[in-house]
């Protein structure tokens, strides 16, 4: 199932406002304007042969454009947010409202398009971008996934086009490429669709790994490579989706090849929440899609109840709650089948930890992260240590000693019990200072004072402070909500202590 969708409840709706596809501004002079042709002396031998085969082109094609026919930004747009529902990708207000709505609940959070800049962040190994690279490594091909849902919910794409029929897309790696079916639903928008998802693989790279120059030729609204494609499809031409399929593939490996993608991602320095959410839906999609039906086997009233904080708030969490960077440490307590322990180690290129300790969660946790891996090695990025622990996190040793060192710990306690809650107020003891908690259930009772009754609680050195989620960011509501940035935060019971002191060392005739 589509990622995410099946955890939301049913009767809940997300209502998506298709736009174009925004391309990050980069603080370079304004490219000339395309219609002066650009000096050939300052062109490399890439954009020499692109230049000439979209002028080719352009003077073969005859057939004017239906007009709103083939706006494939739109397209792609209103794919993705069926794709990913509860993330709201796509939203409603402009970019000064959406600032505007940034506290204000039930409004939404702010733009995805800026990605975190982190200095110490490396985003890409060498050998993944460079020449060559003929190695191959398990993964979940597309191919597969036809396969694992069973082909009778797919039919061939083309007339005339065997069942088995397949092309090879090209990634921003050396790597492999990865193995597409000439197939589509049975059902219209549902389930996994392989053509489209080739479609916004194409937007991911275009968006994500090319400069300012190369992203307007890739994305030719007359010739670029998405545009292209989608106008085969729609006229459901087998032969013309190979052929831009195949330029796509050898562009892609030239550019690669002159060291264009490694260059561009060395300058960026951080990665777009789109590109993260893009590789979160591959992975989910190949792996807990097939077997999601056994989240919901968790019984409710116990500390076993299943729901997932969604992309874009864990976005919101690590980007601006936390500012977390790739140096950290990030721990997940009730980690489930591990999204945002991955979203985390790619997102943010930390360490990152989890702990979960239902069977069925863990097993499909261990799924994703292998696929999760997988993919980011045919996308050619790196990411953070990954650990996934399984069993009771207030009982398992490696989870205490890696508590001592976290920099942000995750609690999706929602639907904890009280004593559950409570014991994680002890484990917190050895927190280190400035260590950060993120729950959607406080852990310092409201209107809380230190007095000298409870000077040993640990609610003493807590500092919390209550924030608002908004629409479309937790799997069991669409409606607002509230979660808590408590910090460990001891000067408020050192100042209590000196104080107390203070009045004990005061001449009687003095107290107050």
């Amino acid at each position: 199932m589509s990622f995410f969708q099946s955890l939301q409840k049913p009767g809940t709706a997300v209502s998506f406002k298709a736009k174009p596809l925004q391309i990050r501004r980069e603080a370079a002079a304004k490219p000339p304007s395309r219609k002066q042709p650009a000096d050939p002396n300052t062109l490399s031998s890439f954009q020499k042969s692109t230049t000439s085969a979209s002028s080719e082109r352009k003077r073969k094609r005859h057939e004017p454009v239906p007009n709103g026919t083939y706006r494939v930004e739109s397209h792609v747009v209103r794919r993705r947010a069926r794709a990913i529902q509860a993330s709201v990708l796509s939203s409603d207000e402009s970019d000064s409202e959406i600032e505007k709505t940034k506290s204000i609940p039930g409004g939404r959070i702010g733009s995805e398009e800026q990605s975190s800049y982190d200095p110490l962040r490396d985003l890409t190994a060498p050998r993944k971008l460079s020449l060559g690279g003929d190695d191959t490594f398990p993964m979940v091909h597309a191919a597969d996934i036809t396969l694992l849902e069973k082909t009778k919910k797919f039919m061939p794409a083309f007339l005339e086009v065997r069942n088995n029929a397949e092309l090879l897309l090209q990634y921003p790696s050396s790597w492999q490429q990865e193995r597409y079916p000439l197939l589509k639903p049975q059902v219209a928008n549902d389930d996994f669709d392989p053509l489209e998802d080739i479609v916004q693989v194409m937007h991911t790279v275009i968006e994500n790994f090319l400069p300012n120059k190369l992203r307007l030729d890739f994305d030719d609204e007359s010739t670029g490579y998405p545009q292209r494609l989608c106008r085969a499809l729609k006229r459901k031409s087998e032969p013309e989706v190979r052929a831009v399929i195949n330029e796509w593939n050898q562009a892609l490996l030239d550019i690669r090849d002159e060291g264009i993608i490694v260059q561009h991602l060395n300058e960026s320095r951080g990665l777009s929440p789109r590109l993260v959410e893009r590789i979160l839906i591959q992975t989910y999609t190949r792996t807990v899609s097939p077997k999601v039906q056994s989240l919901r086997d968790y019984e409710n009233g116990t500390d076993n109840v299943y729901g997932e904080l969604l992309p874009k708030f864990i976005s919101q969490i690590l980007r601006e709650d936390t500012k977390i960077k790739s140096n950290h440490v990030f721990v997940d307590l009730g980690s489930g089948v591990g999204n945002v322990v991955l979203q985390a180690a790619l997102e943010v290129g930390c360490e990152s930890w989890g702990c979960e300790m239902m069977k069925n969660a863990c097993d499909l946790a261990d799924l994703q992260a292998r696929e999760f891996q997988a993919r980011c090695r045919l996308w050619g990025l790196s990411i953070g240590k990954i650990r996934l622990e399984k069993g009771d996190f207030l009982q398992h040793s490696a989870i205490s000693t890696v508590l001592k060192r976290a920099d942000v710990i995750l609690v999706n306690n929602q639907a904890f019990t009280p004593a559950l809650n409570e014991g994680l107020r002890g484990l917190f003891l050895d927190l280190k200072e400035g260590a950060q908690i993120v729950s959607l259930k406080s852990f310092v009772p409201a209107g809380h004072k230190i007095t000298l009754r409870n000077i040993d609680s640990m609610c003493n050195v807590l500092d919390v402070k209550e924030k608002t989620y908004f629409s479309g960011c937790v799997s069991w509501t669409n409606a607002p909500g509230s979660y808590y940035l408590t910090t460990k935060d001891s000067r408020r019971l050192k100042a209590f202590l000196n104080q107390e002191q203070f009045q004990k060392n005061r001449p009687f005739s003095m107290r107050g």
